[in-house]
């Protein structure tokens, strides 16, 4: 026979709560939940805001193309011919995003990545589109070899390896080619040691002592990068980027890494990615007070398309919330391949 549990006294199945117990210092006096009952009263007291404002917009330009081509492991997402970015920049700037992020993919490269300081390489050709389209657009561009060398790494390789000082030099000299061309904030993803500097002496030698440095000060070496690799043809030729990017274990490396980029003159600093990150992202946070932002990535944004997709998540619901953690966590900025759709989103609410 089985024994129903017995109800407190006073409590019956008719009337379920005549009674509410009182708990010193606080309950029913407090009860958090008066603050839940409407949209109205959520609104007012909520804690992280998201703005268009927030985001910067990740965009492949590409020298092989002559239409937007789908990316196929990130749904939404185009390579974009250099006739394309002006329509990309005016949507962006109507929706009061934040700035795009350039990435290049050039004809031809080689094992110097040339490609990447031509002064009339693929970036520096589609800075001057979009300031031409929507001259108050942001503009920052990534500051890398990657996707213009022929071995696929992001800097100068000798004997199998990627030698850090010689880099710099090729680095720097991408940096000024892209202030030149009327970048308005320069992005450096290589991790070489001593990028920053070596970035922040050129710009100011050569006259661009106003352009801020964004430095993916935290980088981690991730396998959520997957998808970018197809997007920016930029995949290792030969063995990987563990001996330049982060070993994803170490927490405590990454504050050394981001300070010693302040150091050297980094304006903002950035952790990338965001989502496995977020205890990086609040920890860097809560020590410096330089705005921060956190990079939303490629795999990141996959996984939420292949899910929305099989109808396991609401599209809009989830990347609201997942921009809003990254927030909470401690970004000023969010770089998001779901900027357009999330600006959208917000203007609806």
């Amino acid at each position: 026979m089985v024994q129903l549990e017995r109800q407190p006294a006073g409590i019956s199945h008719q009337d379920p709560s005549p009674r509410t117990p009182r708990i010193p210092g606080g309950f029913p006096a407090r009860r958090p939940r008066r603050l839940r009952r409407s949209e109205g009263l959520r609104q007012l007291v909520r804690e992280t805001h998201l703005d268009p404002a927030d985001f910067i917009y990740p965009l492949f330009v590409s020298e092989t193309i002559s239409r937007p081509i789908p990316i196929t492991s990130m749904p939404g997402q185009f390579q974009y011919p250099l006739s394309a970015l002006g329509e990309q920049a005016i949507a962006a700037a109507e929706l009061g995003l934040g700035g795009v992020l350039l990435f290049g993919i050039p004809e031809v490269k080689d094992a110097l990545g040339s490609g990447a300081y031509a002064a009339d390489g693929v970036v520096q050709r589609a800075i001057r589109a979009i300031k031409d389209a929507a001259p108050d657009l942001l503009v920052v561009t990534d500051v890398c070899l990657c996707e213009y060398t022929s071995h696929g790494h992001c800097g100068f390789v000798r004997d199998g390896e990627v030698q850090n000082d010689e880099t710099l030099e090729l680095l720097a000299r991408e940096a000024v080619s892209h202030a030149a061309a009327g970048a308005d904030v320069v992005a450096p993803s290589d991790m070489m040691d001593g990028r920053v500097a070596a970035l922040r002496d050129a710009l100011d030698a050569e006259g661009y002592a106003t352009t801020p440095i964004m430095a993916y000060s935290a980088k981690f070496a991730s396998v959520f990068y997957g998808p970018f690799r197809e997007a920016a043809e930029s995949a290792p030729q030969f063995g990987d980027r563990r001996a330049y990017q982060m070993d994803p274990a170490n927490g405590r490396e990454a504050l050394r890494e981001v300070e010693q980029d302040i150091l050297e003159g980094a304006d903002i600093i950035m952790v990338k990615p965001a989502l496995p990150y977020l205890d990086v992202l609040a920890r860097v946070r809560d020590r410096w007070e330089l705005p921060l932002a956190a990079y939303n990535v490629s795999g990141e944004y996959a996984m939420l398309k292949a899910a929305a997709a099989n109808g396991w998540l609401d599209e809009r619901r989830a990347t609201l919330e997942t921009l809003t953690s990254i927030k909470r966590a401690g970004a000023d900025i969010i770089i998001t391949y779901h900027a357009l759709d999330a600006a959208r989103w917000l203007a609806e609410r």
